[in-house]
């Protein structure tokens, strides 16, 4: 009786196109792997220190990886696409941060730019030090 109902209602869904692709690996894979892309959207207001080269450049190859595998699979998923197109853009911003924090001198001018305004008397912004010392702590 239960195989019944759920092979006439996996026929139901399969009859609509829409429906068919909603219930699909085709967008849940993509719908779901966006939650990547996005924290590294949300990661970009975090300080540059935190971030982590080795895991950055891997992320970047991932994304460059499977947007070529997202246009040869058949049919091509345009979603998925889009999804690691994102992911590499922002993994790029990503990792453009973290040479310029260690390898270009990020953090050199920051420092210079604290000095200089606690020179002038003018408060030095304290919030990004207290979060890289919370950081600190959990490692």
């Amino acid at each position: 009786m239960a195989a019944a109902f759920i092979k006439a209602a996996n026929a139901k869904i399969r009859s609509n196109p829409w429906t068919d692709y909603f219930c699909s690996t085709h967008f849940w894979g993509p719908a779901s792997n966006f939650t990547i892309p996005l924290a590294a959207i949300a990661d970009t207001q975090k300080s540059p220190d935190l971030i982590s080269g080795k895991m950055t450049c891997a992320l970047i190859v991932y994304a460059f990886t499977f947007m070529r595998f997202s246009l040869a699979v058949i049919p091509p998923n345009r979603l998925l696409f889009g999804c690691h197109t994102i992911n590499a853009t922002a993994q790029s911003v990503q990792g453009y941060r973290f040479l310029d924090w260690h390898y270009w001198g990020g953090k050199e001018k920051k420092l210079l730019a604290e000095k200089e305004a606690a020179a002038k008397g003018q408060p030095v912004l304290v919030v990004e030090k207290v979060q890289n010392e919370n950081h600190l702590e959990k490692k």
